[in-house]
């Protein structure tokens, strides 16, 4: 086995082609190895393998610096870098993360799980390395639809002036996570027609050098390409077209299905009927309403398989569906000038990944105050990765002004708010959608939404009040069960619905008869919902109780874990709610 002998990327350069082909083999059976196993990315990883290895075999990290775009495509040169375990054993599996980290290896120069980041790390990297007065050669690996990301652009823009040594790898698969979308994308097909001959040259008309490689799973094509530019002291584009999912029949036909898969997915023959979920009520109730109205439209920044936008979905919505690329940010911006033209956008966006747009949720639509409707997936405190996690949305939003920001806890609430939130004109509305157990009451939700900041009281007591917020109000309920199983009292419980504003009636009613007051909810605490309870509270003998995640990245870590260290268990409530009793 070649790859047994692979501990460091100079034990590369003595391989023959031969032995190369093979270790592209190899390689490719450990990632699907790995993934099948404890799930992640695979059609990416499968098509960059040729290229890594021919980088390694070329270039000489860690002197040369990579720096690898999203981290989508590094399961390769992990194998490479001293790292191959974490894809061989099983029992090293959870020691390496799916993404690039400097933590684990020397040849990792940043973290990186978000999109678009690499040209802008490699220009500093570079810029430094002059300043230095240094000789060394910087590489940015960027494709899988990077390219579609505002960063990309400016990074590009700023890399074509460095009028020194910066390589950038263009990984051309054809696809982002979905389609590509933009046009951009337009331009790379045009030169994979020509074999990079065309005239209208994107990076040429930047500034850059320009190579292309139409066999981007060549070894020795590669080798030579690299060989040409290594040393480089222009800024350089080398334009390499690949097979996304190369090596895995299924991945390279089914190329968004692939790109990233839970576990078990080779066991998995057909994708199983989906039964009633917040994904497909969403779908369907928007469906439903663009049937009845041409200016209802469903927008997603390159990830439709976070909100269940299915192929079916989006055919059946057509020009009523916008697929923006990995841009968030002009994700933000475009809902809001279509909710100010008199359109119905109604934008889906991971909660990870709503970071980014937080001027364009400030700038563009709040203070235009344009009616869009934004639905954030996933928020909650997990057990992802460090640049994954969710649990920032809630200070994020919450916290910009005219922004009305929703928590329903179940179908019924959801969909009532969904659509209010779409047919009024008023306020920007974001949607946290419910994250976990799908729970349905059967009764149909007839508040009145448009009456901001008006809490229900799920259960009235006296002495404690549980204020429970979206995903956190079955562990409310759970609590006051404890609570009053323990301590003989019945607490208060409360579903606030709305994270960006306070019930200032119903708080000052719980005055009257209440010592202590529980906030829980599924995100950080700090700039958080508990937070603007603890503040109302402040002068008075009220003693409040925040619950939720502790500010801090944290890495893969299991969430009961989390919950333990949170205190975010019924019985671990209580025993805190004793200590002021």
């Amino acid at each position: 086995m070649i790859l047994e002998k692979i501990n460091s990327p100079k034990d590369i350069k003595n391989l023959s082609q031969a032995e190369m082909e093979i270790l592209s083999e190899e390689i490719r059976e450990g990632i699907i190895k790995r993934v099948n196993i404890i799930g992640g990315h695979l059609g990416p990883d499968l098509g960059i393998v040729e290229a890594t290895i021919a980088m390694h075999y070329v270039f000489d990290s860690p002197k040369d610096k990579f720096v690898f775009d999203v981290s989508h495509q590094i399961y390769p040169h992990k194998m490479i870098t001293g790292r191959k375990e974490g894809f061989l054993n099983p029992e090293f599996y959870s020691k390496i993360s799916g993404y690039s980290n400097p933590a684990e290896s020397i040849h990792d120069n940043f973290i990186i799980g978000h999109t678009s980041t690499s040209i802008s790390l490699a220009t500093g990297l570079a810029k430094s390395r002059d300043l230095k007065n240094e000789k060394y050669n910087v590489i940015a690996l960027i494709g899988d639809g990077s390219l579609s990301g505002g960063e990309a652009y400016e990074g590009l823009n700023n890399a074509s002036i460095l009028n020194s040594n910066i390589i950038i790898i263009v990984n051309d698969n054809e696809m982002s996570i979905a389609q590509n979308q933009g046009g951009i994308y337009k331009n790379l097909e045009l030169l994979r027609k020509t074999k990079g001959k065309a005239e209208n040259n994107v990076f040429r008309a930047l500034g850059f050098e320009y190579l292309y490689v139409e066999e981007g799973n060549n070894i020795l094509d590669l080798i030579q390409a690299f060989k040409e530019t290594k040393g480089t002291q222009k800024p350089t584009i080398i334009h390499i077209h690949t097979l996304k999912g190369k090596g895995f029949e299924k991945a390279e036909i089914e190329k968004e299905r692939y790109h990233w898969t839970l576990p078990n997915f080779l066991d998995n023959k057909q994708p199983k009927e989906q039964q009633e979920n917040y994904d497909t009520i969403t779908t369907d109730f928007i469906l439903k309403k663009k049937a009845n109205d041409s200016t209802i439209i469903a927008i997603t920044p390159a990830t439709p398989g976070v909100s269940n936008f299915s192929f079916d979905f989006r055919e059946k919505m057509g020009a009523n569906y916008t697929d923006v690329g990995i841009a968030e940010e002009h994700a933000i911006a475009y809902a809001s000038a279509l909710a100010k033209n008199g359109a119905k956008p109604i934008l889906a966006i991971m909660s990870s990944f709503v970071q980014r747009t937080y001027d364009q949720l400030s700038q563009d639509l709040a203070l235009n105050n344009s009616p869009a409707t934004i639905l954030i997936y996933w928020g909650g405190i997990s057990s992802a990765d460090a640049t994954h996690l969710c649990t920032f949305d809630i200070p994020l939003i919450s916290n910009i002004p005219n922004i009305v920001y929703l928590a329903p806890t179940n179908k019924e609430e959801y969909l009532a708010i969904l659509e209010w939130a779409i047919e009024q004109n008023e306020y920007p509305v974001a949607i946290r959608v419910p994250f976990g157990e799908y729970i349905s009451t059967g009764i149909k939700d007839q508040t009145d939404y448009s009456k901001l900041n008006k809490y229900k009281i799920h259960q009235k007591g006296k002495e404690i009040a549980i204020i429970a917020l979206g995903n956190f109000f079955e562990l409310g309920k759970q609590t006051a069960k404890e609570i009053e199983k323990r301590l003989g009292i019945i607490p208060t419980v409360i579903n606030p619905i709305y994270i960006t504003g306070i019930d200032e009636k119903l708080l000052k009613d719980l005055e009257k008869d209440h010592k202590i007051i529980i906030t829980l909810e599924n995100g950080v605490i700090d700039g958080g919902f508990g937070e603007k309870i603890t503040r109302f509270y402040g002068t008075s003998n009220i003693k409040v109780l925040n619950f939720g995640g502790k500010k801090e990245f944290t890495d893969r870590i299991p969430l009961e874990v989390l919950y333990k260290k949170y205190h975010l268990t019924k019985e671990l409530i209580v025993e805190d709610i004793l200590k002021y009793l």
